[in-house]
């Protein structure tokens, strides 16, 4: 039973993703907008979670990817099309299909690579990222003006599939509690969207702050180099016996 508890969490992503996009197809891109950020929510801890359960499987990684590509592939992208590129009809549909064709072409790479590889670095934008940032750039659908948004939406397409390294925060050594971190985290994104941008709580810019600012020093201290366990206790020795010389020599 223990072992499906994280792909639980994936179920929900999809559920979310489906969800969202029969919203949009309805005209309702409020609600769709904040189902993509609770898919984006579970996303962020199903792996987490199988991770501190020791529960992690091929299956899982496969079924991660499967909800991705709807929940922040095929969603944003209709998000798009019925926005942004609602006046070109067809065309608007077929401007945006691209940015699912890309994300799946990068869910596919991803899967083939090592994990060792991803735990170092992620090539191109992973497509939670991308789909969340169209999600999140359509919130400004009466401030951000197309021809901007056209330009960031092909960029993000071209990041995703691109062999920029994007650097993995799986191996930062987050405390036990990071999960409820990252669901109070994106708890706030959520009355973000939902607020419209108003009447939003002042901690949510204190504890989005805090939480980037943290990660990024965890990130960094991570990055240092560390000893071995038997040159850390070599130095220690060495440190002990220069520190009794000196001792002798000044008796």
């Amino acid at each position: 039973m223990k072992k499906h508890i994280p792909n639980l969490f994936t179920f929900g992503n999809l559920f979310c993703g489906f969800l969202s996009t029969s919203y949009i197809i309805n005209g309702d891109s409020k609600s769709a907008t904040i189902l993509i950020f609770i898919a984006i929510m579970l996303d962020a801890v199903d792996g987490r979670i199988a991770r501190i359960l020791g529960v992690s499987n091929p299956i899982g990684m496969e079924l991660d990817s499967l909800a991705d590509i709807v929940s922040f592939g095929v969603a944003p992208a209709y998000l798009a099309a019925y926005s942004y590129f609602v006046d070109f009809n067809i065309y608007g549909l077929i401007m945006s299909a691209f940015f699912p064709l890309f994300g799946a072409y990068r869910l596919a790479r991803f899967n083939i690579t090592s994990q060792e590889e991803t735990l170092k670095y992620f090539k191109g934008i992973p497509i939670t990222m991308a789909g969340g940032i169209v999600t999140f750039l359509v919130l400004f659908e009466k401030v951000i003006p197309l021809w901007l948004f056209t330009i960031i939406f092909y960029a993000l397409c071209v990041l995703m599939v691109s062999r920029i390294r994007i650097p993995s925060f799986k191996k930062i050594g987050l405390p036990k509690n990071s999960v409820i971190i990252t669901l109070f985290i994106f708890y706030m994104f959520y009355l973000f969207a939902k607020t419209e941008f108003q009447h939003v709580p002042t901690i949510f810019y204190i504890a989005l702050g805090i939480y980037i600012l943290f990660v990024g020093v965890r990130y960094i201290k991570e990055k240092e180099p560390k000893l071995p366990l038997r040159n850390k206790v070599f130095a220690k020795r060495l440190r002990i016996k220069i520190k009794g010389r000196n001792v002798d020599k000044n008796g």
